[in-house]
Formats: C-alpha cells, sequence, structure tokens
C-alpha cells in the first residue's frame, strides 16, 4: 500500500509539489485549497499525465472552504503550502500574522484526521509557522519541520556552479539559520567536488554569492512582480518528504526546534538533521567559529521576535 501525503495549498508551490511526488510516484496525493473546483482539477490533470509519466500514484483534490478535513484522514506527511504569497516590497515579517491565523485553522484539522502525521511547513514566514504548528497540532518535535535551508542552500549552489563553471551535482553548500535576510551562508563548509569553496573563490566572489543567496526569494518575487518562487521551493520539499518516506537518512538542513543546541533553546532554526521516517531522527552539531555563531545567533533572534509578536 502506498504511503499517502496531504498537500495543503493549491497554488504554485502546493500544486506543484504534488505533481513532483505523484511523477515520482513517491506516495498518493491529497491536494487541498479553499478554491472550489482547483485542487480538483489540478489533480484530475495530474492523474491523467499518469500513464505518460508512468506513474501510479493517485492524485485527489478537495476543497476545504467549510473545514472538511476527511479526505486528508491517515496521511503519512502533510505539507503546508496555504498562505499569503509575498508581493514585491514586502518582507516575509510582514506576512506573519495574516498567515498565522490561515496555519491554525489548518494545523488543527491535521491533527485532528492525521494524529500521527509529519508536517513540514513551507508556509512563511517559516521558521515562526514552524513555531506555531509545533504549539498547535500537540506533536513531538521530531514530527514538525520547516523547509529552508535545502532551498537556501540550493539556491546557493547555483550561483557557485555557475560561477565556477561547474555542474551543480559537484557542488555542496550549506546554509544554516532563519529563513530570511539574517539566513547564514557557510563558505567553509561549502565544497566543490569535496574541495572547500573558500580553496576555490575569492573572498569578493564569495561574498557577492552569499549576499545574492540571501536575497534569493526577493530577486524572484521582483522579478516575476506577481507571484514567488514556486519551482525551487517544491523540489526543496519534495526531496525532504522523499528522506522520510525512504527512511533515507539523508542529512538535510531543516528548520527545527532546538533545546540548547547551537545554544539555542525553545525555537525553530535551520540546522543540518538527518530525515527518516520519524521524521527529524537526529540533530547535528557542528564548530562554528566565533564570527559563524554570531550569525547564527542574530539569525536566531530575528525567529524569536516573530514568534514573541505571536505569543508563542
Amino acid at each position: 500500500m502506498r504511503k499517502k501525503v496531504t498537500v495543503v495549498g493549491g497554488g504554485f508551490v502546493g500544486s506543484t509539489t504534488a505533481q513532483r511526488i505523484v511523477d515520482r510516484e513517491l506516495a498518493d496525493v491529497v491536494l487541498t485549497d479553499i478554491l472550489e473546483g482547483l485542487p480538483a482539477g489540478k489533480a484530475l490533470d495530474m492523474l491523467e499525465s499518469g500513464p505518460i509519466q508512468r506513474t501510479d500514484s493517485r492524485a485527489v483534490g478537495i476543497t476545504t472552504a467549510t473545514g472538511d478535513y476527511k479526505e486528508t484522514a491517515n496521511s503519512d506527511i502533510v505539507v503546508i503550502t496555504a498562505g499569503f504569497p509575498r508581493k514585491p516590497g514586502m518582507s516575509r515579517d510582514d506576512l506573519l500574522k495574516a498567515n498565522y491565523d490561515v496555519i491554525k485553522q489548518v494545523v488543527e484539522q491535521i491533527a485532528k484526521f492525521s494524529p500521527n502525521a509529519i508536517l513540514v511547513m513551507v508556509t512563511n514566514p517559516l521558521d515562526a509557522m514552524a513555531q506555531a504548528a509545533y504549539k498547535i497540532s500537540g506533536f513531538s518535535k521530531n514530527r514538525v519541520l520547516g523547509m529552508a535551508g535545502v532551498l537556501d542552500s540550493s539556491r546557493m549552489s547555483t550561483f557557485v556552479a555557475a560561477e565556477l563553471g561547474v555542474s551543480v551535482e559537484n557542488v555542496h553548500s550549506f546554509v544554516l539559520g532563519g529563513h530570511g535576510d539574517d539566513m547564514v551562508p557557510l563558505p567553509r563548509y561549502s565544497t566543490v567536488a569535496g574541495i572547500p569553496l573558500p580553496d576555490l573563490l575569492p573572498k569578493e566572489k564569495i561574498e557577492a554569492i552569499v549576499t545574492r543567496t540571501r536575497k534569493g526569494g526577493a530577486e524572484i518575487v521582483n522579478l516575476l512582480k506577481t507571484g514567488s518562487a514556486y519551482y525551487a521551493p517544491s523540489a526543496a520539499a519534495v526531496e525532504m518528504v522523499e528522506a522520510i518516506l525512504k527512511d533515507k537518512k539523508k542529512i538535510l538542513p531543516c528548520a527545527v526546534y532546538l533545546e540548547g543546541e547551537y545554544g539555542i533553546n525553545g525555537l525553530f532554526v535551520g540546522v543540518p538533521c538527518k530525515l527518516g521516517a520519524r521524521g527529524v531522527e537526529q540533530i547535528i552539531e557542528i564548530k562554528l567559529t566565533a564570527e559563524e555563531n554570531a550569525a547564527l545567533q542574530k539569525s536566531a533572534a530575528s525567529v524569536r521576535e516573530l514568534v514573541t509578536v505571536l505569543g508563542l
């Protein structure tokens, strides 16, 4: 019997996430949205691509405007993308209270119908929304995590590969901290075919890549003008989903609840984790320089400000 993944939110991020899961035959998918007909239409479209894509994964779409989440019952993983998107000139922080209201309503229903699920949060501001989902659901900390570091690291790897003219498969970048302007790209832990990045690029080139990585989401928002990124975010979410469903024990940077690790307590912040069937199976602490640690603490402080505003 195939696993079951619910994707909450039928917008670009949600529907692309659902499509990638179906195309890779990772699980059957339930796509939800508050708009009548939209999730059902998109799910049927995905289903009809099955004979071409050679996938037997099923997709169904349901409208949740009335609060009916019965079709999502007993999901193994729930990816939450629902919420208001960022617009040009809008910070992730501006989304805080509006998206909290959305997450509260969604998570209460998910916890009711899928009490054993693992939650993967994508809604921004991501770290604060993961904290909200953790508090509202009552789930254990290993079953609530946020998609941030995988996306930010992928963006950094893209820029490194372009600068060096090498395959993206050779590049492994490392980004910690909150998913925002204070994120902490770590060039010292980023490698190209095992070679540390500082051995391949001068400091000023690396600094330019770090700056572009931090502004990666805003760059796309400004180009699109009427939306935000969805191809890379959905790919990042699906990498996490696959690691969990296949019990891969894969080490990925994710937003997780820290209880003293890295000197941070009671807060969701992006750090390297081992993902497997139980969700977050290990939080890995790496040695940071004083400068790197200061940057991580600054990033955590930005997340804490948001959490405090929400009273979490």
